[in-house]
């Protein structure tokens, strides 16, 4: 029997929101750790908001609103209200009713710029380290650092000398900009959009970018980020970053740690400062037509191929953060907003892998 397509829409539903989302669906396993995530923080959110005025978005939903636009490569605030409006799975995860009204876009940003003064995204990204270990997915023992470009929200007409003040009805909009046969470096030229990114090129004739540089340390064992960190673009940028993060991981455990990285960090100064350190540099030996600073005694050993092999993982991180998350060209500027997102985004990245190990997908 045919059915009828009846025009008169139902008033009423009596099928919970709960009831509509498959017991099997994938967000299901991560809403239960971002919800022992959230009771956590859940502290740090009361110092932060007062007791009295308005009261906000609250910062739980704030986050899981965060965390869909990161999983669902959602380009801006206003496509995720929009789906938040329609979509019944987005409404489930965060935690609206179904009459419940959506958050005006701008209304959204500020909201967020809370969290990023209280660092929330660091904490988050702490805790989900802890449901790793918990877990037992993490070593503690062999790593892997590697740094890749963040394109700046900044275009090239923007990037103009220091002294030269910007104005006049030119300027606006797409104003005519003839560089064409100037020397523009960082010293003399500033991008009028975002002060803080970098004119900065990533190889021998590679494109020169405005940008910064995103900076990870993975563990070896299941590719887990445990440490990150977002500089301006230069050029021993990648060497200091690392340094930092080591120092980090180094106050938490005492014995030796291995480091698996690219050629890039096959340095003189580098890689003395890691085994002043107690940590062996497993670093690609360079073929620029220098001497390496690692020799047949790092290299001949079994663990240096292990760690050659396992330091690919960290590609995976800057894929997936690129093609999914929001970082290939970032829409915050700045480096504490930049560093935030990416801080976050790897969080996310983390949870899905969890999420994936735990229901056997690789």
């Amino acid at each position: 029997m045919r059915g009828d397509d009846e025009k008169q829409p139902a008033i009423w539903s009596y099928v919970l929101l709960e009831d509509r989302i498959p017991d099997d669906h994938p967000l299901r396993r991560i809403r239960r750790m971002v919800d022992e995530i959230l009771e956590r923080l859940s502290p740090r959110f009361s110092e932060m908001y007062s007791q009295a005025g308005r009261p906000s978005i609250p910062p739980e939903q704030l986050l899981r609103a965060l965390l869909l636009q990161v999983l669902y490569t959602i380009r801006s605030e206003r496509q995720l209200m929009e789906q938040l409006g329609y979509n019944l799975l987005f409404r489930w995860f965060v935690g609206l009713r179904m009459d419940d009204p959506v958050w005006v876009p701008t209304v959204f940003t500020k909201n967020r710029r809370r969290l990023l003064e209280g660092e929330v995204a660091r904490a988050s990204f702490e805790e989900v380290l802890g449901i790793a270990r918990r877990q037992d997915l993490l070593s503690d023992e062999h790593f892997t650092v590697d740094g890749t470009l963040i394109e700046a929200w900044a275009g090239q007409k923007s990037f103009r000398k220091k002294d030269v003040p910007a104005g006049g009805e030119d300027d606006k909009g797409n104003p005519t900009v003839d560089f064409h046969g100037e020397k523009r470096t960082n010293e003399t030229h500033r991008s009028t959009t975002d002060p803080e990114a970098r004119l900065y090129r990533k190889g021998p004739g590679k494109e020169a970018k405005l940008c910064y540089l995103g900076h990870v340390l993975t563990d070896n064992r299941f590719g887990l980020v445990v440490d990150t960190c977002v500089t301006m673009a230069t050029g021993r940028a990648e060497v200091q970053a690392a340094q930092a993060m080591l120092d980090r991981r180094r106050s938490r455990k005492a014995g030796r740690i291995t480091l698996g990285a690219d050629k890039g960090y096959d340095t003189r100064g580098f890689v003395q400062g890691m085994r002043d350190s107690s940590i062996t540099p497993h670093v690609a030996q360079s073929s620029l037509g220098r001497r390496s600073a690692v020799d047949g005694r790092t290299t001949g050993r079994e663990g240096y191929a292990v760690s050659q092999k396992k330091r690919k993982l960290v590609e995976q991180v800057f894929g997936w953060l690129k093609t999914i998350g929001p970082l290939r060209k970032t829409k915050l500027r700045g480096v504490a907003r930049v560093g935030w997102m990416f801080a976050f985004s790897a969080a996310v990245y983390n949870l899905l892998r969890i999420s994936n190990m735990a229901a056997g997908v690789s």
